[in-house]
């Protein structure tokens, strides 16, 4: 898949640059050459109005091609002038070329047979016809399509290497999300496996009847257990899902965040009395905020259990609120335990990401501070983790009412 789509990617990009080559180029030879005929006309304009006898030294300074004029003498004769590059002796000659272009109904064109350029003036008592040799405006015109394909060639195969190297870096935020997707269900096909088990030998050894009650009691006991860490992963991924949900309109109320952030360290001080873990607060009464309730008691909820799930046995764990500057609120949750990489806090926050086999361990599937951000970006916030001095600090901006 990968593959092709960084085929499609150069395809699609060859295909633009192709096209504003051919235009870019075409573009220079047509008006190049568009200009050439403009300047020709222009000179043969001039010369037909104003013929200046051979002797005369020197030429305008705008003629710039080899040129003779030829026009009927009083008599009817041919009367010739020459810009001292041509022989005009041969009558035939100029006659044949008289005619050709009285055959012609436009004032000036082309004999290609002769490559001549040709401007022809016409008054009520003579017809005066002014020739100009075209030759080294048709070199000119055949190197420059020659420098204009072999530009387009070297430009064609410049874009295409840059187009297969930018293709390697376009698809790598896809490449790796499709890796870490099929991490992801491998390690939760895994989790999901091993309960699966147990559920289904608890169950047959229930079934057998071979087991007093007590025992079957236990049978009971594992399988609810179990039950309900599958729930919990199946409820993340469906939260996860919500979230992602970006056209549904939430309901927004204005919500007392000071409150609501107290009413959930409650609920946590008793798992952290549990674990061995020293809790701290700091939090600064009556900062309000624009926001679904439902989906703001998500937020410190998630990073208590994440405090808690790493910090060590006797370690501490710290959580503030406060007001910054004038428009804002930080909310942070600290905990002590081995020390974030720089890279490990910027990738923690996407899906499926997981550390190491501690957190898998752990029960971590890699989603719950994936749904924190989506949560904080619903209400227009910012999330951040940092890690110094032992420490791993998570930080919430939110914009205050």
């Amino acid at each position: 898949m990968i593959k092709r789509l960084r085929l499609k990617f150069v395809m699609i990009n060859m295909t633009i640059v192709t096209m504003m080559l051919c235009a870019i180029l075409g573009l220079v030879f047509y008006f190049t050459r568009e200009n050439l005929e403009t300047e020709s006309v222009g000179m043969l304009h001039n010369i037909a109005e104003n013929p200046f006898p051979q002797e005369l030294p020197g030429v305008p300074e705008d003629v710039r091609l080899p040129f003779f004029v030829v026009r009927h003498g009083v008599k009817g004769d041919l009367v010739t002038t020459n810009g001292g590059y041509y022989d005009l002796s041969d009558r035939d000659f100029l006659n044949h070329l008289m005619e050709e272009v009285s055959e012609n109904p436009k004032t000036f064109g082309v004999l290609k047979d002769y490559h001549l350029r040709y401007y022809r003036l016409d008054s009520p008592v003579n017809k005066c016809i002014a020739f100009a040799d075209i030759s080294s405006e048709q070199a000119t015109l055949s190197h420059l399509t020659r420098s204009c394909l072999l530009i387009g060639v070297l430009g064609f195969f410049l874009f295409l290497w840059i187009s297969f190297w930018l293709s390697g870096w376009a698809v790598r935020p896809v490449e790796q999300a499709m890796r870490q997707q099929r991490q992801f269900v491998a390690d939760a096909s895994h989790e999901l496996k091993t309960p699966l088990t147990v559920i289904m030998t608890n169950a047959e050894l229930m079934k057998s009847g071979d087991y007093p009650r007590e025992k079957e009691k236990q049978f009971l006991s594992g399988i609810l257990t179990v039950s309900k860490q599958m729930l919990g992963l199946v409820e993340q991924m469906l939260e996860l899902a919500r979230t992602d949900l970006l056209d549904v309109k939430e309901t927004f109320t204005q919500i007392n965040l000071s409150n609501l952030l107290e009413t959930e360290l409650l609920n946590f001080e008793p798992v952290f009395y549990e674990a061995g873990l020293s809790l701290q607060t700091e939090i600064e009464p009556e900062l309000r905020i624009e926001g679904n309730e439902e989906k703001l008691r998500r937020l410190p909820g998630i990073l208590l259990d994440n405090a808690g799930k790493y910090a060590p046995k006797g370690g501490k764990v710290e959580v503030s609120l406060k007001k910054l500057g004038r428009k804002h609120c930080l909310l942070t949750v600290s905990n002590e335990g081995k020390e974030l990489s720089p890279d490990e806090c910027r990738q923690i926050f996407k899906r499926f990401y997981r550390m190491d086999d501690v957190r898998s361990r752990c029960g971590s599937y890699g989603l719950g501070l994936s749904i924190a951000e989506n949560i904080v970006n619903l209400h227009h916030g910012r999330i951040w983790a940092e890690s110094r001095d032992g420490w791993n600090h998570f930080h919430i901006r939110l914009p205050l009412v």
